[in-house]
């Protein structure tokens, strides 16, 4: 009997499945429906914002309290602990962090993911007011607790513009803040920062002898600072029927009038501003700096807003630097754009975007040489149709178009195709048979529907698990299985609704061929065509319409090339080398299931599999949890002792600045390249570095380490950072920048006494430092000397690979504090506030006012303080003389602050973090480039172990990065039992069956030999997160294939029963099942293979890393191929991951699925031939009837 026949008998009575007997009754609607999914999936490409990775929202809230008091231990006493006492009561809390610095307090309170950022903000609200309302919290607040959320994607700038040029800092400030203006109306944006130029003010420069003199003090002029400098309401004033709004105006408008002011008027004498201060508007001290290759400049840090097209908005922002820069900005003004992060976006996308194209030619090509081109037509248009669908159903739910995205369409690439494969095949075979279309697709759907379903559905809930991934790294990656099951889902409704439908409509049985000369005269037509749109397309300098007439030249070039070449080997593939190879597989099959053969295979396999782990473990590869990344950029963080000045550390930079200029400026990283002038001519050469796009330098505000994951909201004037950022990767010529990553770990050396860490970008959600110990505790000073001696032991242990420990709290912070004797101020009527106002005022300054410029929308603030050489003179601020009236002689008073208080000299804590309402003291470093992270920190743990002795009173554990590796590798873990469990369910319900389940997760374990092995052979890195999701992803091809197969070989197995005439409880004989299980192995031999060749075929361009770009390919005749790069690094462990293991799984569906249903079949076979042999003897014993009932019943 022939296979047709054999399948013709096995399904029984016809079914139908009523969606596809739908679709393929109502054609046009489904045609027309398949045109609109086109065209919406094509908008929603085109409109979806474009990122790197997905903005992760994270219900995160931090609280900012200040209070004006020099003592940490009082921050944190008083406005801290009530705080985090309240905070603690809140339901959904992961985690509260503390930092208290002087006259500052940060709070940051982590929720669950089931909390939203809105309701955790409302909490946190409620908490900070009810702690306001204890009776022992500060009253006197300078400034309302300010609480809001966080967004990470809006922390880091997406974009550098620098300003320098031959103009003073003055306009320079004025075209920043014009472009400011500007880009903050962009819907794209959330806001711009601009950095290297200060805040301009009012500097009212008191002369201290003078008002001592004059017995004057700083309230008096303040008060008629203000007094003078206002603008008031009048009223209204009725004048001849109409009524006129009064103002009274007095604002200053110009120094001049500030320095006449009349601050005093006795005794016939005036005493004018000008007598008493020097009065001048210019620049507040510096808290920033910004630098270019050395060179100032003036810096807008622009920071996108969460969910809004990256793309889009470095699109706007250069069209507006383009239409102002010779107009509204001056033609020699420089402007550069700097860490532009929409560059690697684009790359990202474009190369995501081509790996797609790349895999789909590959699939369409290998369905081609299986199924023929119609047919392949058919299956293929699965793919774009599940992608466009994808596409629209994501933009809906306001997801962007991310790597995750593109990822989970690629991995999906392969898989897209498989139910098509089945339904058009299934289709064809009908047709073959010589039913009519519209017959044969609803009797093919039918028979094939409920397997198709539940393999899919298998499929998908192998990702299911991953949706509840907890914590960031579960925000960051949960687009990856949502994507996944949506373009499977999408892949399902396209088999079972719309290739239907077209098949009954446009398949024919035999391929039709074009006739020689048509097929010619059509390529020449194409060919002319597209010549003359392609030099129109030239002339007007137009890369559309050239590359437009450069793909009409290659549809015509395409059609040629078919007829003589893919058709006659897809003939030939089909016709000879498929059947040899059907013939070769059969053999094997029949050799594996005769005699002992099923136990060796079987034994063999363990064996395997055994001996991999083995080979793991005597070779082991380097093992990792996230990708090593190649930096698309490098921080050098430089953190000076606090109290630095922000002059001192600016100067330390620039040192450290020359060391890095000298490393990255070596002659390997230079190249000769032609200067063109505006016309494109030639004028003459430049050596210019190749690799290096920009080097900037930033000293002050916005230079904290973002890999800390806390957020600095105090000043930072001791901390600097120098990023060099690098060019593409294509660019690159063959560098690898983790090599300048190490060459500037070893080359610069930094400053005596200043912390210079060296960081790389990290690809991915933020984590902590790769070494971090964690020390908590009651006693700030024990913490701190127990973090000592463990900074101690691990330099002196001169473990490789760490770069520089320390301490994140310093208790050498400088400060001076005045101690008010107070029985001598009360017997000189002096209070402690006017002390403490003297001296604030006289250093920090008083703002009193503010000052307007005409046309320009910023008020600039009057601050009144003492001259420089009086502020930084300690002898002269201690001798001050407080000036006020006493309230019991009303005479005016002179008292020294000398006279009632005195400085001290000493250091304290530069803050208190605590974490989870206990003291905490951290100790940290980043891994020199070239270690591997985990192997060092073990190293560490290993040492500690053995010859460290850890003080009882205080907890000790690595958190960092290890903390979150455990955490995401430990989910992982429980997400593949889940998923194994889950599908097992289903391939329970599916069969009716335990042992059918069992022998499918028989084959998902022994299909982890293949990745294992790759792994072993290749030296691969075992990558903890990506691997794993390989494996994970992995279930749902083998399962996919292994109920392909064994569901027809229940068929036929049903079918030798109904042919032998037996009962459904009575097992076939082994002869018959050994036969039935050689027929479905040989009749499933094409899907499963080409399942698993797409599958391979559509990830093996990312995992070798193949770039080629198809649009500039025609557009510039020019595909930019090129090895490697930064997706490669991220996603190429989890591509070779399946593609080894789905090698070695084909191989276990094809041999070792039947060889474990025969074994299972022998089983049943031997437990029912004893069953018969017991009812033989039994019916053949004489006597009564044997009792069947339990021992000791009638």
């Amino acid at each position: 009997m022939s296979t047709n026949d054999i399948e013709k008998d096995l399904h029984g009575p016809e079914r139908q499945f009523a969606i596809t007997t739908w679709a393929v009754n109502n054609r046009t609607t489904v045609i027309v429906l398949t045109i609109l999914i086109c065209i919406l999936g094509i908008r929603a490409y085109f409109v979806m914002p474009k990122v790197s990775f997905p903005d992760v929202v994270t219900p995160e809230v931090f609280i900012a309290t200040p209070y004006n008091s020099s003592s940490v231990v009082d921050i944190e006493k008083l406005i801290t602990k009530p705080i985090e006492k309240e905070l603690n009561t809140i339901t959904g809390v992961d985690e509260i962090k503390s930092t208290s610095v002087p006259n500052f307090s940060s709070i940051h309170i982590k929720f669950d993911y089931s909390v939203t950022p809105t309701e955790a903000l409302r909490k946190v609200k409620d908490a900070v007011d009810k702690a306001r309302g204890d009776a022992n919290f500060p009253t006197d607040l300078p400034a309302e607790p300010n609480v809001f959320e966080m967004n990470f994607s809006e922390l880091m700038p997406v974009m550098n513009i620098n300003l320098s040029g031959d103009y003073p800092m003055e306009q320079l400030h004025e075209y920043a803040k014009h472009l400011e203006d500007r880009i903050e109306d962009l819907n794209e944006i959330n806001k711009v920062e601009i950095r290297g130029v200060p805040e301009r003010e009012v500097k009212v420069s008191v002369d201290l002898a003078s008002i001592e003199a004059l017995q004057l003090n700083f309230d008096d002029i303040a008060n008629a600072l203000r007094s003078e400098n206002l603008t008031m309401s009048g009223g209204d004033i009725l004048t001849k029927d109409q009524r006129r709004s009064v103002r009274v105006i007095g604002e200053f408008v110009d120094m001049e009038q500030i320095r006449n002011i009349v601050v005093k008027n006795e005794g016939q004498r005036e005493v004018r501003l000008r007598d008493v201060a020097d009065v001048t508007f210019g620049f507040k001290e510096p808290e920033s700096f910004a630098r270019e290759y050395g060179k100032s400049v003036v810096m807008l840090d622009v920071i996108k807003r969460a969910g809004e097209n990256l793309l889009d908005a470095s699109d706007k922002i250069n069209a507006i630097i383009k239409e102002d820069h010779g107009t509204v900005l001056p033609k020699d003004l420089n402007i550069s754009l700097t860490s532009d992060q929409s560059d690697q976006t684009r790359v990202s996308v474009d190369e995501l975007m081509n790996h797609i194209v790349l895999g789909v030619i590959l699939v369409v090509g290998v369905l081609m040489l299986f199924l023929g081109l119609r047919n392949a037509l058919f299956v293929g248009l699965a793919i774009p149709m599940s992608m466009f669908i994808s596409f629209t159903l994501l933009n809906a739910f306001g997801v962007t178009l991310n790597m995750m995205v593109l990822f989970a369409l690629i991995l999906a690439l392969g898989r897209l195709v498989d139910d098509g494969i089945v339904i058009v095949e299934n289709i064809h075979r009908h047709m073959t048979n010589g039913e009519p279309a519209l017959k044969a697709t609803r009797l093919a759907v039918g028979e094939v529907t409920m397997p198709i379903i539940a393999a899919t559905t298998a499929t998908v809930m192998v990702f299911v698990p991953l949706l509840f991934w907890p914590g960031m790294m579960g925000e960051f990656m949960k687009y990856l299985p949502i994507t996944f099951m949506i373009a499977l889902a999408s892949s399902l409704f396209v088999a079972l609704v719309v290739n239907p439908a077209l098949a009954s409509k446009f398949m024919k049985v035999e391929e039709e061929h074009m006739p020689t000369k048509k097929m010619w005269r059509l390529a020449i037509i194409l060919t002319i065509v597209g010549a003359v749109v392609g030099a129109l397309g030239a002339g007007a300098q137009s890369k559309g319409l050239f590359g437009l007439g450069m793909l009409t030249i290659f549809f015509g070039v395409m059609g040629v090339a078919n007829e003589k070449l893919f058709v006659p080997a897809a003939n030939w593939f089909q016709f000879k080398w498929l059947p040899r190879l059907e013939a070769r597989y059969e053999r094997l099959l029949r050799y594996a299931l005769v005699k002992h053969h099923p136990r060796t295979f079987l034994f063999g396999t363990f064996g395997l599999l055994i001996l991999v782990i083995v080979a793991l473990m005597l070779f082991p590869v380097p093992s990792v949890f996230f990708p090593t990344n190649q930096p698309q950029f490098i921080n050098v963080f430089i953190e000076a002792p606090i109290g630095t000045d922000i002059l001192k550390t600016d100067s330390v930079t620039r040192l450290v600045e020359a060391q890095v200029m000298k490393v990255v400026n070596t002659p390997d990283y230079m190249e000769v390249r032609e200067v063109k002038n505006e016309q494109g001519d030639v004028v003459g050469t430049d050596t210019v570095n190749f690799l290096v796009n920009s080097v900037i330098a930033q000293v002050g505000e916005g230079t904290s380490d973002p890999g800390s994951q806390e957020v600095e909201l105090s000043a930072t004037p001791h901390k600097a950072r120098i990023q060099i950022n690098f060019v593409k990767f294509a660019d690159r010529h063959g560098i690898n920048t983790n090599d300048v990553l190490a060459r500037l770990q070893q080359n610069v050396v930094g400053y005596p006494g200043v912390v210079t860490t060296i960081a790389k970008n990290a690809d991915g959600p933020p984590v902590g430092k790769p070494i971090n110990v964690e020390i908590r505790g009651k006693e700030i000073e024990g913490l701190l000397d127990e973090a000592e001696r463990v900074k101690k032991f691990i330099e002196d242990r001169n473990v490789p690979g760490v770069e520089a420990l320390r301490i994140d709290i310093d208790r050498a912070k400088p400060e001076m504090p005045i101690v008010i004797d107070r029985e001598k101020a009360r017997r000189l009527n002096v209070s402690t506030y006017q002390v403490a106002d003297a001296i604030r005022t006289a250093l920090f300054g008083k703002e009193v006012s503010t000052f307007r410029i005409e046309g320009d929308d910023d008020d600039y603030e009057i601050n009144v303080r003492l001259k420089d050489e009086y502020r930084y003179d300690t002898q002269r601020i201690m001798d001050m003389r407080i000036t006020f009236r006493d309230m019991l002689t009303g005479q005016i008073r002179q008292v020294p602050i000398s006279a009632v208080a005195k400085e001290e000299y000493r250091t304290t804590f530069s803050a208190i973090k605590r974490k989870d309402l206990d003291r905490v003291v951290q100790v940290s470093s980043n891994v020199i480039a070239g270690y591997n992270n985990n192997e060092v920190v073990q190293q560490i743990k290993d040492e500690m172990a053995s010859g460290f002795e850890a003080d009882d009173r205080y907890a000790m554990r690595f958190t960092g990065e290890q903390e979150d590796q455990a955490k995401d590798q430990g989910f992982l873990g429980m997400a593949f039992l889940v998923a194994i469990f889950v599908v097992f369910l289903i391939i329970v319900a599916q069969f009716n069956s335990i042992s059918y389940p069992v022998i499918v997760m028989s084959t998902v374990v022994f299909s982890t030999i293949g990745v294992l092995l790759g792994l072993v052979v290749f030296r691969m890195e075992f990558v903890g997160l990506m691997t794993t999701l390989g494996i994970i992803s992995l279930i749902g091809v083998v399962v996919n294939n292994a109920i392909v197969l064994m569901d027809f070989a229940r068929l036929l197995f049903e079918r030798a029963q109904r042919k032998l005439g037996l009962d459904e409880n009575t097992i076939i004989p082994i002869e018959e099942s050994r036969e039935a299980l050689i027929i479905a192995g040989h009749t499933r031999l094409r899907p499963v293979l080409l399942t698993a060749v797409t599958a391979v075929l559509g990830l093996l361009p990312l995992a070798i890393g193949l770039n080629f770009n198809f649009f500039t390919l025609f557009s510039e005749l020019n595909p930019h191929i090129h090895m490697g790069g930064d997706n490669v690094v991220f996603w190429g462990p989890l591509s070779w991951a399946v593609i080894f293991g789905l090698i070695f799984a084909t191989f276990l569906t094809l041999i070792m699925v039947p060889v474990m249903l025969l074994i299972v079949m022998k089983i049943k076979h031997r437990r029912q031939w004893k069953r018969q042999l017991r009812a033989q003897a039994a019916a053949s014993t004489p006597g009564p009837a044997p009792n069947t009932l339990r021992p000791g019943t009638i």
